[in-house]
């Protein structure tokens, strides 16, 4: 505004001339003109100044040309003032447009700036991810690790203990077997030598008896018996002598007779089989010792 003043001074020093000017005129004109009230007892004389029709003209020429100047003054001054807010609107909107553009690019910048922090975050969460999945890996494979060793150890130990049960089961077993190896060994030892002693005592006992009147005794009764049994056949003739196996059971039931040797023909050995069958049951003896199941006789009846 300032500066438009100082380019137009000149013909507004001339407007506001020819206001000033025209401005008096106008006021010296219209005392001149305004009807003035009669006076109330008697009228004054007139004191009038004549004006000059030049005067007049001059005076409208005057005020037409400075209608023209300000009109003009007033345009130049429009026109100006229009520049000056085309200017300045012009200068507003590229101050705008460049604040604008500073906006932008600043947002540009914040807006790379954060894309950069994001990426940077998003690479440090990434590389944090990696690094938590890393250790995560490498915690998982101790942990595997140490599981497996540590059933590596509990089946070393099942193994070593399984070993251990096994060997103490087998030592046992062994030794077990071992006593009950020397406990036969003993009872069969024991059983031997009590047999032994036994057949000591029923040998001796026999020979006390033998030695004695039991067996003889025993004997004929044997031979007694059968002998009232035998039926003599018409071919025996005097003087038979034959060989005879008998089998017998406790109780004095015979269960097997047979003639081994005799003298006599077929018949006389069939008669003394027969004998000895319904001889059965033998006479028991008079000791048990003096009891067997297999004994063999002479059978001669004539005697």
């Amino acid at each position: 505004m300032l500066g438009f003043i100082r380019e137009h001074s000149g013909s507004l020093f001339l407007s506001f001339a020819l206001h000033g000017l025209l401005a008096g005129i106008l006021v010296a004109m219209t005392q001149f003109s305004l009807p003035r009230a009669p006076p109330s007892v008697q009228p004054l004389p007139i004191d009038a100044v004549v004006v000059d029709s030049q005067v007049l003209h001059a005076a409208a020429v005057v005020r037409s040309a400075e209608s023209r100047a300000a009109q003009q003054a007033r345009a130049a001054a429009l026109a100006q003032q229009q520049r000056a807010h085309d200017a300045a609107v012009t200068e507003a909107d590229a101050a705008a447009a460049e604040r604008t553009a500073e906006a932008l690019q600043t947002e540009a910048k914040q807006a790379q700036a954060k894309q950069a922090q994001a990426k940077q975050v998003e690479s440090q969460r990434v590389a944090q991810a990696q690094r938590l999945a890393a250790q995560q890996r490498v915690v998982e494979g101790q942990k595997a690790t140490a599981s497996a060793q540590a059933l590596h150890a509990t089946e070393a130990k099942r193994a070593a203990d399984a070993k251990h049960a096994a060997e103490a089961k087998h030592a046992a077993e062994a030794k077990h077997a071992a006593e009950a190896k020397q406990a036969a060994e003993g009872r069969v030892t024991s059983e031997r030598e009590a047999a032994l002693r036994r057949q000591i005592a029923e040998e001796e006992h026999l020979s006390a008896v033998e030695a004695g009147p039991m067996l003889d005794r025993y004997k004929a009764s044997l031979l007694n018996r059968i002998t009232r049994a035998w039926i003599r056949p018409p071919s025996a003739r005097i003087g038979i002598d034959c060989l005879v196996a008998v089998t017998q059971l406790p109780g004095g039931e015979v269960t097997a007779a047979s003639v081994t040797q005799c003298n006599g023909d077929a018949a006389v050995r069939q008669s003394i089989e027969n004998a000895v069958y319904r001889a059965s049951p033998l006479p028991e003896p008079p000791d048990p010792a003096l009891f067997q199941r297999n004994f063999a006789f002479r059978f001669k009846p004539n005697e």
